[in-house]
């Protein structure tokens, strides 16, 4: 079939859409979001502007989200303040062990949408403009804002605390273990109806099974993550204009508890923008919130500082043995690397190692 030509005129030339991608693309390259007035540094959570533990006052939404249903809530609100959609990520009804983005347009939407997907999805294709506010991963978060080249107006981009994504294979192996098969399922949940919920799976002849955070991740999702999550630089969401993640309670050791209770989130304003939008929504009787501090939050995410802190050292393995790995200006890992000398030399060595095991040495250096 012979190709529109008018189409291939007003086509970007191919040699600017690959500059686009590899400044844009996460997998390519992150740049560290940039210092705007008013903003502070956290070593490990990067840019912020205020900090707090907070929650939805409604308590329905605070009870469906995977916390304490901040980002529903805030979805929610913008979407019929501003009478624009927000773009979410929710089950995929035609396929139920798959996500897939949507728009949402009311309380009820995002009631029925609450709840984090622990699955491959992209929230990021599309027209932008028209939505009131995207939530994504934070690697989405920051090639929208990248592609927007870091505007302040349009969407509200909110995000999440990220250990990684696991691969579809994960979600699908987990309904197995469960008993039930991919074609007779009629819903996934991964968390919500309670903090931090349950990984529940219900089927077509009406029987449903569920099995605990902490097995569903900590066993099954997050051994099988995707590749590029291992070395990410970016687990809390710095480009994001608001970032929320557990504010999980500890025990003495400091290791974060998974008891059942209400859901209580770190909510992060990043940018001034984020800021206004959490006060307003405090006014407005959607979220209560306390001010607290970034360093007690490292507290109980330990997985965060360490990741955050060893990133140069499994970036230097990678290359090591001849991997590619992506850029990340801005981010100052040597300082990183030196200031956590131990741990990053440690960090080298494993990766070898693991990439030795595995046979993936580039055999041609």
């Amino acid at each position: 079939m012979r190709p529109d030509l008018s189409e291939r005129r007003n086509a970007v030339p191919r040699e600017d859409e690959c500059r686009v991608f590899n400044r844009v693309c996460p997998g390519k390259r992150v740049t560290a979001p940039p210092a705007d007035q008013g903003t502070r540094h956290h070593e490990v959570f990067g840019r912020y502007v205020q900090v707090w533990e907070g929650w939805a006052v409604d308590p329905e939404v605070r009870r469906a989200g995977s916390s304490g249903g901040v980002l529903t809530a805030i979805s929610s609100y913008l979407s019929m303040k501003k009478r624009a959609p927000a773009r979410v990520v929710a089950m995929d009804s035609a396929n139920p062990s798959r996500s897939v983005p949507i728009q949402i347009m009311s309380r009820a939407e995002a009631l029925n949408a609450a709840g984090s997907r622990y699955a491959p999805v992209s929230v990021g294709a599309g027209p932008l403009d028209e939505l009131s506010s995207i939530t994504g991963k934070p690697c989405e978060v920051s090639a929208i804002r990248a592609t927007r080249n870091d505007l302040p107006a349009g969407p509200v981009l909110l995000s999440f605390f990220c250990a990684g994504t696991p691969s579809q294979k994960a979600t699908d192996e987990l309904v197995g273990q469960l008993g039930h098969s991919i074609e007779n399922l009629t819903s996934s949940k991964y968390r919500g109806d309670g903090w931090p919920g349950q990984f529940v799976v219900e089927s077509s002849d009406g029987s449903s099974n569920a099995m605990s955070y902490e097995d569903s991740w900590g066993a099954v999702l997050g051994k099988q993550l995707q590749d590029r999550c291992k070395i990410c630089v970016d687990g809390t969401g710095e480009s994001a204009d608001v970032a929320v993640g557990d504010y999980w309670a500890s025990d003495q050791a400091g290791y974060p508890l998974f008891a059942d209770a209400d859901g209580r989130s770190v909510v992060i304003a990043r940018t001034p923008r984020g800021l206004r939008l959490v006060e307003e929504c405090v006014d407005a009787g959607i979220l209560e919130v306390r001010p607290i501090l970034l360093d007690d939050v490292a507290k109980i995410q330990p997985l965060q500082v360490k990741r955050r802190r060893s990133l140069p050292g499994r970036l230097l393995g990678r290359i090591l043995v001849g991997r590619s790995v992506p850029r990340y200006p801005g981010y100052k890992l040597a300082r990183t690397f030196f200031s956590n000398l131990g741990l990053n030399l440690r960090a080298v060595g494993g990766t070898v190692r693991r990439n030795v095991r595995a046979g993936t040495v580039n055999r041609s250096r």
